[in-house]
């Protein structure tokens, strides 16, 4: 047996956010009973730098475990640590345009290392990039400009920085929306987008940027409909988009969902979670707080799957090792000269 597999196996299968800066004695409570495999934070519980480690101290604590804490900190505009305590960053698309392949990887590194360096600051351990999906014409703008670029080796390649960077700041990266949310003109947070793309289109483009960072422990899913794999149920829920993501893909990380509560899911908050864990997911992600969704979520979710423990604890060993330390203001520099060297 692994060292801590027997520990995983009492984990809920489930990631749930808080309602506020700071967790009530009943929030407290609930996630306790629950031991939620990790927390997920908004900007409605940021307030500070103190303030957030406190909020992490006290939901660790709840668990009894260094529980992971996870994030969205892309840069741009989903970025839920804003100044004057941390830093702005330009939306990825953006940044990446104009830009060599090289000094786009290096950026990408750069910035997701500093980004890293401030969520660790504040102990969050978990960042929800990199987003490896393509960029079309017809993307939803929600989306498109947190895209890295327009074509599938350079998504890829950018992505993987992204990874990296994040990774060498001992965070871990959560690879998302897993097979592709770049072709939908949908936005999955009001709606249920679709794409009729055709497998082979999505195997040479969209998948590739998936199946090069196969190897990242913690995956995220779309909520879109692929109309040519499956026509009635969003990737989250199909056990057939799931068994692409596993066989062609090649994901054989933790497989979470994105958010349940989406408005892109039809149903009961249980019957989602029941869904989504059926079709294949490892864990269901809750975010909005509110406490009574989440004991549906825990009550239908369950523990942990058995099969599931070993990738649970390659995921949490990912973000074990020390950091190395690096120079802060010399790596801000570097990137600074690199966005001034683009509109020279």
């Amino acid at each position: 047996m692994r060292s801590g597999e027997s520990e995983l196996m009492a984990f809920g299968a489930y990631i749930f956010g808080c309602k506020g800066q700071y967790p009530d004695r009943e929030e407290l409570g609930f996630f306790a009973d629950a031991d939620p495999f990790g927390f997920i934070l908004f900007s409605r519980n940021v307030e500070s730098p103190g303030q957030i480690r406190r909020l992490a101290c006290e939901l660790r604590e709840a668990v009894g475990r260094n529980a992971p804490i996870l994030i969205d900190q892309e840069g741009g505009r989903v970025q839920r640590l804003r100044p004057p305590y941390w830093r702005e960053w330009p939306p990825p698309l953006e940044q990446s345009e104009g830009l060599s392949a090289d000094a786009a990887a290096r950026a990408m590194w750069i910035r997701y290392r500093r980004i890293s360096d401030e969520l660790r600051d504040c102990g969050i351990n978990a960042n929800c990039v990199p987003m490896a999906d393509i960029a079309t014409e017809d993307t939803h703008p929600i989306i498109r400009n947190r895209c890295y670029a327009y074509d599938a080796a350079r998504v890829s390649r950018l992505a993987q920085a992204a990874a990296d960077g994040t990774a060498s700041g001992s965070v871990l990266p959560v690879l998302k929306h897993i097979p592709g949310h770049g072709r939908p003109s949908g936005d999955s947070h009001v709606e249920l987008p679709t794409t009729a793309a055709t497998l082979e289109e999505l195997e040479s483009a969209d998948f590739r940027p998936f199946s090069d960072l196969a190897d990242l422990p913690l995956g995220m899913t779309a909520h879109v409909v692929y109309e040519s794999i499956d026509r009635d149920r969003p990737a989250t829920q199909s056990p057939r988009v799931i068994e692409i993501v596993r066989e062609r893909i090649g994901f054989a990380g933790l497989l979470m969902t994105d958010d349940i509560s989406m408005s892109a899911l039809a149903g009961s908050i249980e019957e989602r979670c029941e869904a989504s864990l059926s079709a294949g997911c490892d864990l269901v992600l809750h975010c909005n707080g509110d406490l009574n969704e989440m004991k549906s979520v825990a009550h239908s979710s369950g523990a942990l799957a058995e099969s599931a423990q070993e990738k649970a604890q390659c995921a949490i060993d990912a973000v074990s090792s020390p950091c190395q330390s690096l120079d802060a203001a010399e790596l801000d520099a570097e990137f600074d000269l690199i966005l001034r060297t683009k509109s020279n």
